[in-house]
This record gives C-alpha cells, sequence and structure tokens, in this order.
C-alpha cells in the first residue's frame, strides 16, 4: 500500500525550491523578504501572547466574581 505524505520534503526538493527563489528574486531581495519575514512572525507572537494575556485576565476575574458570590 503506498502512501502519501505530503509534509515529507527531501534533500532535492529543498534544492529545487531555493533554486527556484533565487531565479524569481535575485540574491539581494532574498535578505529583505527574510527580513519582512521574521518581522510578521515576531508581529504574529507578540499578538498570540497578547490574546493569551486577555484570556488569563478574563478568567482572573472571573474567578474574583464567583468569590464575591
Amino acid at each position: 500500500m503506498l502512501m502519501f505524505y505530503p509534509l515529507m520534503i527531501g534533500t532535492w526538493e529543498i534544492v529545487a525550491i531555493v533554486l527556484i527563489v533565487l531565479l524569481l528574486f535575485g540574491g539581494k531581495k532574498i535578505p529583505e523578504l527574510m527580513k519582512g519575514l521574521g518581522q510578521g512572525v515576531k508581529s504574529f507572537k507578540q499578538g498570540m501572547n497578547e490574546v493569551e494575556k486577555e484570556i488569563q485576565d478574563i478568567d482572573k476575574s472571573d474567578a474574583k466574581q464567583e468569590e464575591k458570590k
């Protein structure tokens, strides 16, 4: 039985992707793209941390309201 694993990428596939990216964007644009990608990831993580903090604050306020009852 042949199984298909879409997330299994081999070495040659990675090399091919890197070569295609180099051809499309050139060597000078890649650092700019990576910098933008890094800033996007940082912003996403920061947003997730803010949401988690808000959820914890809501849980704490709910617990305090339960204690008052």
